[in-house]
């Protein structure tokens, strides 16, 4: 039914003889597949006396008015183990155009802070301290009470951080050499590296370089767009990509023009472990004081470490770390190695360029067990 007083386009349903809720004519299906089975576990949980119809409208009413209440937590800033006043807290609603900002709030002297907006579906709290920002995803049904959200004092030295694994894959194919490279960074400490003049990290991509994309995933969190800045010196960029606590993973795609045998020249403007270059079945990599190293189990293809800060190195062969599958599974289709992204981020752009780097993530999750740690080396200076 309809009350005169209510929207066209909605209808009332009364739960009890005191409460009438609000609900869409069409429901919209949650399209995260991380979020499938929130609505499913408040259904299960419900038992006793049906004050509605059906469990289902029961689900449905309980749903409604746990997104209908405020949203309200307390920022604490782990650095200090304190509570936060003055961090900027942003709701978004996540939606099949990304990200829609809804509303702003500063936490109060004792961190607290409430948002009175608390959309159905999947929600994301960001709250941003001392330049930097930090996601916190609601999945639909969590709790909107208590929310418990973390930041860190920043800072434009490194201290506690350090790159612990750099890798470099090639796929030299159809005339182009398709090149991604991946920096892991480990911080040890309770301070986030921040430098956005400076840049965190510094690369180098060849002059005949093609279509340039930088993708930094902060600790937990999904891979963002950051657009590369000149450096001041041919060739070499640098990239505003906030360090936190915990690891984070900046990788760097782009193309060029190659026909085997070919060669390829590299920079490394850090301090830490070795370069590994990784390349598919098929192909062949020379060049002075490079290593070979034994691949992961499921892997095909070859490994090469070099600890130079520059290199240069010839590439004969070709083929490719990714093969379409063709009906059915195959283990002649690359390695076994497979992540499915939630449905809900099928139409951002952002996320179709990142086939290549979650390949590259699988592999660092086969790879770095058999690698020794880099040592985090403390400055000298004294403060």
């Amino acid at each position: 039914m309809r009350n005169a007083g209510s929207p066209r386009g909605v209808r009332t349903h009364a739960c009890s003889a005191d409460t009438r809720v609000v609900a869409p004519l069409t429901a919209q299906p949650t399209r995260g597949a991380a979020f499938q089975g929130g609505y499913a576990g408040i259904r299960a949980g419900i038992s006793g006396s049906m004050p509605c119809a059906s469990k289902l409208l029961t689900a449905l009413c309980l749903a409604v008015s746990i997104a209908s209440a405020a949203i309200e937590g307390t920022v604490t800033n782990r650095t200090t183990g304190k509570p936060q006043p003055g961090a900027t807290i942003t709701l978004y609603k996540i939606t099949q155009n990304g990200p829609e900002s809804l509303e702003s709030v500063k936490s109060d002297a004792a961190g607290k802070f409430s948002i009175t907006q608390n959309p159905a579906g999947p929600r994301l709290l960001q709250s941003a301290y001392d330049g930097v920002t930090y996601a916190h995803m609601l999945p639909p049904g969590a709790p909107s009470t208590a929310v418990a959200l973390d930041v860190y004092n920043s800072s434009k030295k490194p201290e506690s951080t350090q790159v612990t694994q750099h890798m470099v894959f090639f796929e030299p194919n159809a005339g182009k050499l398709t090149v991604d490279e991946m920096f892991v960074w480990n911080n040890s400490g309770k301070i986030t590296f921040n430098d956005p003049d400076g840049g965190t990290l510094r690369f180098y991509a060849p002059t005949d370089s093609k279509g340039i994309q930088v993708n930094c995933t902060a600790p937990g969190g999904m891979p963002i767009r950051s657009a590369p800045r000149p450096a001041g010196q041919p060739d070499v960029f640098k990239i505003d990509c906030p360090i936190k606590p915990g690891e984070t993973t900046i990788e760097v795609n782009y193309t060029q023009p190659f026909n085997s045998p070919g060669t390829f020249d590299g920079k490394v403007f850090f301090k830490g472990g070795p370069t590994s270059l990784i390349v598919p079945e098929g192909v062949q990599l020379k060049g002075e004081g490079l290593e070979v190293r034994p691949p992961p189990p499921q892997f095909k293809g070859s490994i090469y470490q070099t600890t130079a800060a520059s290199y240069n190195v010839g590439i004969e062969g070709s083929g490719v770390l990714r093969q379409p599958q063709a009906g059915g599974d195959s283990e002649q289709s690359g390695p076994a190695i497979s992540f499915v992204l939630p449905k809900l981020y099928d139409k951002l752009t952002w996320v179709l360029v990142l086939s290549f780097s979650i390949l590259a993530l699988g592999f660092v999750l086969l790879y770095r067990a058999g690698q020794p740690a880099v040592p985090v080396k403390k400055s000298g200076k004294k403060k």
